[in-house]
């Protein structure tokens, strides 16, 4: 089996979804539906930040990493540019909670819009 791979892959999935999380609410101007994917991956991340959980993404990332014997994130491509993104250098409580109230802050300005632009369509 291809652990770097899986392993590549598992980071490629994290990294999108926290972009889904930040960006995922614009999704809901097109389809509707994505709101009942969309908030629910909001909540995750938001507890996540708030209690200082470890995404369930990162052991098993870190622990395919382990079964083709690398000890750090050093190599190709994805290593190389999503690692950072992700797993940033200090990463601080404080900075969680920063997170945390933006991806808020950005959700609550993007379904304001959501609803602003139903209503005016609904008119």
């Amino acid at each position: 089996m291809d652990y770097h791979a899986l392993a590549d892959l598992m980071l490629v999935i994290h990294a999108l979804f926290i972009v889904f999380v930040v960006c995922g609410g614009l999704l809901t101007l097109r389809w509707r539906w994505v709101v009942w994917l969309h908030l629910p991956a909001v909540v995750w991340a938001v507890l996540l930040e708030v209690f200082g959980w470890l995404c369930p993404l990162t052991p098993l990332e870190q622990s395919l990493r382990q079964a083709t014997g690398a000890a750090s994130y050093s190599g190709g491509f994805v290593e190389h540019y999503l690692v950072q993104f992700i797993y940033p250098a200090g990463l601080t409580r404080a900075v969680q909670l920063y997170l945390a109230a933006g991806v808020i802050l950005v959700n609550i300005v993007v379904y304001g819009l959501v609803i602003r632009r139903r209503r005016k369509y609904n008119r």
